[in-house]
């Protein structure tokens, strides 16, 4: 069975970058040897890796990748540091539109 992963980077200038891929040590050695110009993380090396979770089915990592792309750079930062509990807060939309922030409707 096949493992994939899904990785953040934290990179020279600060910046998060999160991919995907089926060896992690090999696309770490990648980034970090800068084979791809065109590589988000090619001119903000050197990149360290700061968080990875694995995935034995291919779509799964790949909805887990596009969720963490989408997420505020504080969300991120709590996944990395493991406070869940934060993490969920995170989640909590606190929009005035949103149905449960609405009083008295």
């Amino acid at each position: 069975m096949h493992k994939y992963s899904v990785y953040i980077l934290k990179c020279a200038d600060s910046t998060l970058y999160t991919g995907i891929t089926n060896e992690l040590y090999r696309r770490l050695d990648e980034h970090e040897n800068g084979r791809n110009p065109q590589c988000y993380t090619f001119n903000r090396r050197p990149a360290q890796l700061v968080f990875h979770q694995d995935f034995h089915f291919v779509q799964q990592a790949i909805a887990f990748e596009k969720q963490v792309k989408g997420w505020s750079r504080k969300k991120k930062e709590a996944l990395i540091a493991g406070e869940i509990d934060l993490l969920k807060i995170l989640a909590t939309c606190t929009n005035e539109s949103h149905h449960s922030n609405k009083k008295g409707i």
